[in-house]
Parts: C-alpha cells; structure tokens; sequence
C-alpha cells in the first residue's frame, strides 16, 4: 500500500468520509476504572464505524471506541494527535482521560486516544476468560508440567473462540488496527497523521509508517517493540531487562531494612525463597489469596517504574510477616483487575491479537530448541519447564496476518524515537534499533521506568513537543 487516498480507500470510500459524534463518556464505560475516568470534565467520546474485515468490508462493521481532550488553545492548535498507550490491549481511551489537563502536547493538539478493535469500549471486544475463571487461574500452581499448562491454553482458546466470536479473532491483529488509524485521521478531518505510541504502540506505529508512509506528519514512538525481532533473542532481552531492574531495585533496597538482604547478588535468590512457599499455601488477603505467580507478577509491575520501589518494599516487609496485601494489589494492577472484582480484559486481548500477529510454534522439537537458546542467551537456569509447552496462539482457530520483517518505509518523513536506558519491558537496544531501521532521531533518557515522554520529564517532553508541535528535531541523536 503506497499510502495514496486511492489506495487506502479502495472498496472502504464510505469509511473515510464519516462524520464523527462527539459526546459524553460516561456511556462508553466498560469497568470500574472507566467509569470513573470517564466522568472527567473536559472530555469527549465517539465511535468510529469500520469494517470487520478490509478484504470483504460489505460483510459486516464494527466499532473503535474514541475519546478526546480538546486542545487548551483552540485558536493555536495543529491538529489532532491519536495515541496508543501499548499493550497490546491497552485502552487509549482511559489512557487520554488519565493525562494530566496541563501537558504541554494539550495546549495545542486535541489529543484522541482509540481502544483498539476488539478492546475495552470498542465493539465487540475480546473475551475469553470470566472474572471468576481468571481468579480460579491465578491460584493454579504455574509450570509444574508441560502438559497442565496446554491443557489450560486450550481451554483459554477455547472460552476465546466461544464468547469473542471466531470472525472477531480473525481481524484483531495489528493490520487491521493500522488501517483502523488511517479511517480515523480521514474522520478526523486531517490529511496528515500526528502519532503518539508507547510500548506496543509502537508497533502499530511502525506499521502505518509502512502501510501510509505519505499519511504521515510526525510520529514519536517510546519504549520500542522491534517490527522484526528474533523472538528468542527478544525474550533474552526482556528477561535481561528485567533483572537489571531488580539489581537496581535491589541496591536501592539495600539503604533500608531490605527484606532481601543487602548483598544485591544474593537479592533475586533470596526473593525465590520468600514467594517459594506460596506454591503450596498461597497467602490468605481478606477473602482472596495471594499466590506464588502473583507474588512474582507483583514484582514485575514494581519493576516497570522506580515510582512503584517504595510500593514493592512495602509489600516485600509486609510478605515477610506473612502480609500479602501490597503485594496482592501490585498483581492486580498488572493483570487489570479492579477493587470490585472485575478485570479490564487486557490479558484476553494480548493473548488475541498476539496469536494473530505472528507465526504460531506448533511443535515440541522448535521449542525445545528455543528453550536450549534462551537459556545459552540468559547464562543461568531459570527458563521455566513449561517453557516447552505449546502456547495459546499453537492451538489459535485464526491464521496469522503478519510475519515479522524489516520495515520499508520509503517516502517516511523523519521521525522520532524515545528510548530509556532502564526500561525493562522495551529494553534500550530495542530502542536504538527500531531508530536505524526507520532512520528516525533517536532521544536517550537515563532513567528506570517504562517510556518517558509526558511523564514531566522536561527535557524529554521539550524535545517531544517541539517536534510534534513544529516538526523541528534535535540536528543529532542527543541525550536526556
């Protein structure tokens, strides 16, 4: 696709040329977060009428959720700027309702966050497992066998095919997200899009800028999901980032009473000794439980920002005496789960749009061999048994409608990548790379947390912004 109006509009034309209604937000809650993000003031919400499916869009449309905070300077203002906030499954829409009113981008964007097909306010949307069948798998002891972990992936696929629908499951993926965009910058009334994307949002950045090179005017894209990584040696080097977090958590734990002691070497073991008894007797919290996977999960979300340190100590003090609130909360944050009970769906979406976004793995022998490399990458033992066992996307009811690939994205306008040097999730090199591929500026910030721009970084927001609101970029790559 070259990115011309002919070629997008091709069979779609009555889809570019809708009228968006913009209105409350309240009506498009979906959970207990939602609700209360969505009676914000200064907000507005519409849906965006799509096709199901592009090959065949007489079949059937569907709906993207979209949610707007109009630019502080009506009267200065560049245009819209669309926002992914990752995921893949996050929800843009409660994303632009949680920014702070005063950012910088705000006085001069109207900034329009979209729940990607198949997500939160969008229509249908992704399910597959109950709230209570999703408790009930946070208590199941995890990677004891092979075979106890696909019986439980079949059984999620199955839920999925069963409430989502398989027409759904089939055109989830990141390509038909990416087409999504392109209708809504034409309903947005712009002939250029202006794009913000974090994490996975990268992805689908990086996508568009192949699929619409021309329909772009500026792109950031922070915290970098590489288009064509090798998935082993990417999941060597999210593992990595991820133990360097807690090496740095550590050494920041150890100036206090650190329940996992002051030697940052032994930190980790000691770790694996205080959650190792939860395999057998998780901990009661109230009338739930916390388990040995939450316990780890609670850690992993602790890691993606040193803001969340002081809680993951709190938590590991309170664990050591048989506590496990702090931790059991940093798990649900994690996972989408709310105070009532009910989970925002992200961990189905994820699931859902991953197995339709890549080649499955279908047999023992390659991932026998993955987990041989994975564990020559990471130099130690702690690749789990169930590392061998078929995933979820093996036994998917929908082909794959992507393949990972260097991008080519000729005619592309000079971009702009934000990376971090302590980002556990996207790891830094991740960062650097997807930069080279696009021959985009790349922007370091020196930091522990998980993407940075319009976290009230100044540095990082000045040169974001200037670029989005001017289109002027540092000469070089440069540092923050």
């Amino acid at each position: 696709m070259d990115g011309s109006p002919v070629a997008a509009r091709k069979g779609v034309e009555r889809f570019y040329a809708q009228v968006l209604s913009w209105g409350a937000c309240q009506p498009y809650a979906t959970d207990a977060k939602s609700k209360g993000l969505f009676e914000r003031e200064g907000i507005q919400c519409a849906r965006l009428q799509v096709p199901l499916d592009y090959e065949k869009p007489d079949i059937g449309t569907i709906t993207v959720g979209l949610l707007r905070r109009p630019a502080a300077e009506q009267q200065r203002k560049v245009g819209s700027l669309v926002v992914n906030p990752g995921g893949p499954g996050g929800s843009g829409m409660t994303h632009v309702a949680n920014m702070q009113p005063d950012n910088p981008v705000g006085k001069r964007f109207d900034i329009v966050g979209f729940d990607p097909r198949g997500v939160g306010a969008s229509q249908p949307r992704v399910q597959c497992l109950t709230d209570a069948e999703r408790d009930a798998q946070r208590l199941r002891p995890k990677g004891e066998s092979a075979n106890q972990t696909e019986q439980e992936n079949k059984f999620f696929v199955e839920r999925c095919a069963e409430r989502s629908g398989l027409d759904l499951l089939r055109n989830v993926g990141t390509r038909d997200v990416v087409r999504d965009v392109d209708v809504l910058r034409a309903a947005l009334g712009e002939k250029k899009l202006s794009y913000l994307g974090y994490s996975y949002g990268t992805r689908i950045g990086t996508l568009y800028a192949e699929m619409f090179p021309r329909n772009v005017r500026a792109m950031v894209l922070d915290g970098a999901v590489e288009a064509n990584a090798d998935k082993v040696a990417a999941s060597a080097r999210q593992a990595q980032g991820f133990e360097e977090s807690f090496q740095r958590f550590a050494g920041w734990c150890a100036q206090r009473d650190c329940p996992i002691g002051k030697d940052t070497n032994t930190a980790e073991q000691k770790f694996r000794q205080m959650i190792e008894p939860l395999k057998k007797a998780p901990l009661p919290v109230g009338d739930r439980k916390l388990s040995h996977s939450d316990a780890n999960t609670a850690i992993i979300q602790a890691m993606y920002t040193d803001r969340l340190w002081e809680t993951a100590f709190k938590g590991l003090q309170e664990l050591r005496q048989n506590r496990g609130t702090t931790l059991l909360q940093l798990a649900d944050q994690y996972l989408g789960r709310a105070q009532d009970g009910t989970y925002s769906r992200i961990q189905d979406a994820f699931v859902a749009i991953r197995c339709v976004d890549e080649p499955p793995i279908k047999d023992r022998a390659t991932l026998e061999s993955n987990r041989r490399r994975l564990l020559e990458l990471l130099g130690n033992d702690t690749v789990p048994t169930d590392e061998t066992a078929l995933g979820p996307c093996a036994f998917w009811p929908a082909p794959h409608t992507s393949e990972p690939h260097p991008p080519n994205v000729r005619g592309l306008p000079q971009v702009l990548v934000v990376s971090t040097t302590g980002d556990p999730a996207t790891p830094y090199q991740s960062g650097v790379d997807l930069a080279q591929a696009l021959g985009a500026r790349l922007l370091t910030y020196n930091g522990n947390q998980h993407t940075a721009f319009l976290a009230g970084i100044g540095c990082v927001d000045g040169v974001g912004t200037n670029y989005l609101v001017d289109l002027r970029l540092p000469e070089t790559d440069s540092v923050c």
